[in-house]
């Protein structure tokens, strides 16, 4: 099975932390040089420093807020005049704050669509140029399990993340004959910062301890405990490397089983 990336640039946001750094290290430790984008200078720095470079890639950091859409296109076509062609782009990104529905502004829905969908529409559209030149290309967005099965008390991001999968699905059908793959990884609970928050407010909410909380969301896996982020980032791996050319447009979970859907 070929994984390997010696060659081939890879754009990790949200790469500061969690998710998008186990990314960044996947990518890198299986032959990219990869570009890691977050808003903090020094944490970015920090990443760079501790990236593998087996096959002695160069390794960087952008610098920009995810949340503002016209800030990301700016900032996309400054790299590509810089280093060309971007051939692997993850799309990973903090989720919005959790909260029921009805208790949610209208304003906080539009704000989590700006970060969800049309900062990752401003990145796609400026890098798959880039990718058809090179014959090459891996869309993969970080989204969430909600995209099946609502999460209970994160409103916001069940709405924007099920948008996000069907853009998604769509580009896959518009690019696939490019050489372009689109998929979405969904993970489930994954020990993060972000699952730290969570069941820090859902302990509160519910006058239990953490540990309590945290135990009641385990019974419901299939697998016995939460996922690392480690594991979140070897799907990503095998999807953007050569071995996953005909893997196109699906919704992966990564979930230890816990979801009840097909």
């Amino acid at each position: 099975m070929n994984l390997d990336l010696s060659g081939k640039r890879a754009i990790v946001c949200g790469a500061s932390a969690g998710i998008g750094k186990a990314c960044a290290f996947e990518l890198a430790a299986l032959g990219a040089s990869v570009t890691v984008v977050a808003r903090s200078a020094d944490k970015l720095a920090a990443v760079v420093a501790e990236l593998p470079r087996p096959r002695a890639q160069s390794h960087d950091a952008l610098t920009v807020d995810l949340a503002d859409p016209a800030a990301a296109r700016t900032a996309a076509h400054a790299w590509i005049a810089a280093h060309g062609a971007c051939h692997i782009l993850v799309l990973n990104t903090g989720g919005p704050a959790p909260g029921r529905a009805i208790d949610t502004p209208a304003d906080a829905f539009r704000l989590g669509f700006e970060s969800l969908l049309a900062t990752p529409h401003e990145l796609v559209r400026a890098f798959v140029p880039g990718m058809r030149r090179d014959g090459y290309g891996r869309i993969i967005i970080i989204g969430s399990t909600s995209v099946k099965q609502p999460i209970q008390g994160l409103a916001v991001s069940n709405a924007v993340r099920a948008a996000t999968a069907n853009w998604a699905k769509t580009l896959s059908q518009e690019l696939g004959a490019e050489g372009i793959t689109v998929n979405n990884v969904l993970p489930g609970y994954t020990r993060t910062e972000r699952l730290g928050a969570i069941f820090r407010a859902r302990a509160e909410k519910a006058g239990v301890t953490i540990e309590q909380a945290e135990a009641a969301a385990i019974a419901d896996i299939p697998a016995g405990r939460f996922g690392e982020a480690s594991e979140i980032a070897a799907a990503v791996g095998f999807l953007a490397s050569p071995a996953a050319s005909y893997v196109n447009g699906v919704n992966l979970p990564v979930d230890g089983g816990r979801l009840g859907t097909l």
